[in-house]
């Protein structure tokens, strides 16, 4: 499993061993059915768009697969996703829109409210990828957007000024590849880099990749740059 390689050689055999168990353990936990009942209370946006985009409606063999792989899911809040783009201070018309474990697409269609002329979102569990690929349809900027099923370590980042937005979608290990990956990307293309970093739980991989530079922070996010 890539994610038990990843661990293990960031925090050995026992503290993975128990990263891993505590996170499955949460899933079972969440199958009671006043979990189940607490999953479903963001589901506004989801009456007001006409789509499907809450934590609740997902299978328990999905919930479980992606703590396993250390990416429970959870759609980003609209008020708070709206000051963190707000936050950047750039020219949204020059930047791609890159979600790295975009679930079922809900950010994507919050970032279509702004003039990005283009919006991907990667997303390592085909089953929702696949809601987020019906959201996208009932979209009228569908045309910007599209979803991606693919592991977020194995993404190669397109050569565009870029605002790469992690809702804590991987455990370190697996977020220091990516990190490097974009690194690595930059260094052959050179270009304007934000990155929205909502529930920094790893910031210090970050911090310490030797490229980004913490711009802005709250208790809820962190903004990088290169």
């Amino acid at each position: 499993m890539r994610r038990w390689r990843d661990t293990r050689s960031r925090k050995g055999r026992l503290d993975s061993i128990r990263e891993i168990t505590s996170d499955i353990w949460d899933v079972i936990k969440e199958a009671t059915p006043e979990r189940r009942r607490a999953l479903f209370g963001d589901v506004e946006y989801d009456w007001e768009h006409e789509v499907n985009t809450t934590s609740g409606a997902v299978s328990q063999r999905t919930r479980l697969l992606a703590a396993i792989a250390g990416a429970p899911y959870q759609p980003s809040e609209p008020n708070l996703f709206g000051k963190m783009l707000s936050a950047l201070t750039i020219n949204f018309e020059q930047f791609t829109f890159i979600d790295i474990g975009s679930g079922k697409g809900r950010t994507l269609l919050m970032a279509a409210e702004w003039p990005f002329p283009r919006i991907i979102g990667v997303e390592l569990l085909p089953e929702l990828h696949q809601v987020a690929v019906g959201n996208i349809g009932k979209s009228p900027h569908k045309d910007r957007m599209e979803s991606l099923c693919l592991d977020g370590r194995d993404y190669q980042f397109p050569p565009d000024p870029l605002v790469v937005y992690l809702f804590n979608p991987l455990p370190a290990a697996a977020l220091g590849v990516t990190v490097e990956n974009l690194k690595r990307s930059l260094q052959e293309t050179p270009r304007p880099l934000r990155i929205i970093y909502q529930n920094p739980t790893a910031d210090d991989v970050l911090a310490g990749s030797g490229f980004l530079k913490k711009i802005s922070s709250t208790h809820q996010y962190s903004i990088y740059s290169n």
